[in-house]
């Protein structure tokens, strides 16, 4: 029907309809048209009977449906299959495809980043340390940008493109180590005005969809370029991995003392609690962290992310790159594990002789954890375990895992064995100048160490346990008695308080 206005000739259009919507014939044109919209939309959500029952069109219950339809979330009417782009255009059409078929997500399986730290590599060069979706990385090809804001200007960023590295590359569960990389070039900074480093995380190669946050501020007058060039702060620094289970205090107590001795004053220790350090390791630990010799990073929430064994990959990358002008030498292996000089070397010496490798690595001597000396005149509870842990595995020819140290002024990146991201060279034959002792599992023990007690075997022979050939090595024994005397007069005092 056709109805003529009186003053300018305009004309509205009244559609019939069995839902009798008379009441808005005087209504505009454009309010018709969204109110039409609004009414098949509902129209998918309800019985098409709660509709035909209403009988009423006045304002006020205008204003009810408007109100409750925008309160209505745009992801639930993507779950009800309304706000696909067919749909939609159906929906404008009068018309619904019963075919189209879409896809409802729910949470989110693993984040696109997990930053752990970030921190500045030298003058023009940043590191940043974190976890990200292994299979985002695996069969996609996420990629990523840095910029500098400074204080200064604000309004004149720098960007540069980001090298990523991937450590753990095959080792990774839902989460892989990614450690970002961002080289400018300018010095960011210069003016010590202070300033922030943004990180672009992008999902795909396409540029449209990425994240950005900020992964490093430094606040003005905090540069010191110094800091990147000799000499550094320390000789020596621990790297240590994840410290996860139960473990037996007096093992720890044992292990830092005889290290703390090995590499002197001028080294220091970082060990990362990701549940393992309990009230009693923590007080083993506790005088030579207020002697300023440790320091223990609580790293408990890396459980969420589930990575190769608790994170150990992300939290050696994170001690890398933390500490990386912070000591000449850094050295990577674990609790279980004593590094060990032959014929009476010194440390600095073999360090020395050393110097031109970016990095070296380590061969073990493995240990019995269980086997010990049958000698009814000692008190074995009294005795450290390295002191009666004396039997060592003799098969020879056999690829065992290798310990390492690293110049880490020159990596980029690092593992657990080695590093694959380095700048110079790799020495694997050094079994004459430096080895280490394992005493696989004998951290885990929470009582006795020695589970099986055998004689002592005449010089050169062989006892066999658990068919396995084990030779008599005192080595480490000989020690114990002025690593005894070094801890009683370097922390004796604060361990008695």
């Amino acid at each position: 029907m056709r109805k003529e206005s009186g003053g300018g000739g305009a004309a509205v259009v009244s559609v019939p309809s069995s839902l009798s919507f008379h009441c808005l014939d005087a209504k505009p044109f454009v309010a018709t048209l969204v109110l039409l919209s609004l009414v098949m939309a509902i129209w998918q959500l309800h019985p098409y009977e709660s509709l035909v029952s209403s009988t009423s069109c006045s304002p006020r219950n205008f204003s009810s449906i408007s109100r409750n339809f925008s309160s209505t979330p745009f992801t639930h009417l993507h779950r009800q299959n309304l706000a696909s782009p067919s749909n939609i255009s159906s929906i404008a059409a009068g018309r619904i495809n019963k075919n189209l078929r879409t896809f409802r997500p729910y949470g989110s399986a693993a984040a696109l980043f997990v930053q752990m730290g970030a921190y500045r590599g030298g003058p023009s060069t940043f590191a940043i340390v974190g976890l990200a979706s292994k299979p985002t990385h695996v069969f996609g090809k996420p990629w990523f940008k840095c910029e500098w804001v400074p204080n200064s200007n604000p309004n004149a960023p720098v960007r540069s493109k980001a090298y990523k590295m991937l450590p753990d590359w095959g080792f990774g569960r839902v989460y892989t180590v990614v450690v970002v990389n961002c080289t400018f070039s300018i010095v960011p900074n210069a003016d010590n005005a202070g300033g922030r480093l943004f990180l672009y995380a992008y999902y795909s190669p396409s540029p449209r969809r990425f994240e950005k946050f900020v992964a490093l501020e430094e606040p003005p007058g905090s540069y010191n370029e110094s800091r990147f060039h000799p000499p550094y702060k320390y000789d020596y620094l621990y790297c240590g991995s994840s410290l996860y289970g139960n473990l037996n205090a007096g093992r720890i107590r044992e292990w830092m003392a005889y290290h703390a001795h090995f590499f002197g004053p001028t080294s220091h220790f970082v060990f990362h609690d990701a549940g393992g350090v309990s009230p009693a390791v923590r007080a083993v630990l506790e005088p030579w962290v207020k002697l300023g010799r440790a320091t223990v990073q609580d790293i408990r929430a890396q459980a969420e992310y589930d990575g190769y064994y608790y994170n150990q990959f992300l939290v050696v990358n994170d001690c890398l790159h933390r500490y990386r002008h912070a000591a000449n030498w850094t050295f990577y292996f674990d609790v279980d594990e004593y590094i060990y000089l032959p014929e009476g070397r010194t440390l600095e010496k073999v360090l020395g002789e050393l110097s031109k490798y970016t990095q070296f690595t380590i061969e073990q001597n493995p240990m019995s954890s269980a086997l010990c000396v049958r000698d009814p005149s000692k008190n074995y509870s009294r005795e450290w375990g390295f002191e009666k842990l004396v039997f060592r595995n003799s098969i020879t020819r056999v690829r065992r895992d290798r310990k390492y140290a690293i110049q880490a002024k020159n990596a980029f990146a690092t593992g657990v064995h080695m590093s694959e991201n380095v700048i110079g060279l790799t020495n694997h034959k050094t079994e004459s100048l430096i080895r280490y002792y394992h005493y696989h599992n004998s951290i885990n023990v929470l009582g006795e160490p020695c589970r099986e007690f055998v004689p002592m075997p005449a010089k050169g022979n062989v006892t066999w346990y658990e068919k396995i050939p084990y030779v008599y090595d005192d080595n480490m024994k000989r020690l114990a008695d002025e690593i005894k005397r070094f801890e009683e007069q370097t922390i004796g005092h604060l361990r008695s308080k």
